[in-house]
């Protein structure tokens, strides 16, 4: 299957298209190495600095993802990105990623994003180490291993 980057984009998660973000679901056994869309929607709504935004590929709906940066030392993250279980394993998961990191440096105007990942989560830990991000050796409050990129 062969797409064009520019066939992947966001927008942002509103009354018109949270129902159908609420479905995205995850392949079984995958449930653990992520939070699901209802918890990063109720999160995104008490914490105000994460933004929460659908992916899509021409104009349907194929995953979620969430960003954020916080701090005096403007630490920004991309926390969250989930693609539907229908849509894994071809290439969108990537192609979102690389878009959303030239998204969150220039409107955050940083040089370093960083991410989390359960350990367990093999494909998502090789990809980013695909991709540049780096293991800094720590782990978030959950555990999860702490990724850095850096532009």
């Amino acid at each position: 299957m062969y797409f064009s980057v520019r066939d992947v984009y966001f927008r942002n998660i509103t009354t018109s298209n949270e129902s159908v973000a609420r479905k995205i679901t995850l392949k079984s056994g995958q449930e653990g190495f992520i939070e699901s869309v209802d918890d990063c929607l109720e999160e995104a709504t008490t914490y105000k600095g994460w933004h929460p935004v659908a992916i899509y590929h021409n104009e349907e709906m194929i995953g979620f993802a969430m960003y954020g940066s916080f701090g005096p030392n403007k630490d920004t993250w991309i926390d969250r990105i989930i693609i539907d279980e229908k849509y894994q394993g071809k290439g969108y998961g990537r192609i979102a990623m690389k878009k959303l990191i030239g998204i969150v440096s220039k409107k955050f105007e940083v040089t370093d994003i960083y991410l989390s990942i359960v350990e367990e989560n093999r494909i998502a830990y090789n990809l980013y180490k695909s991709m540049g991000f780096k293991y800094i050796n720590e782990r978030d409050p959950n555990g999860e291993l702490i990724f850095k990129y850096s532009i």
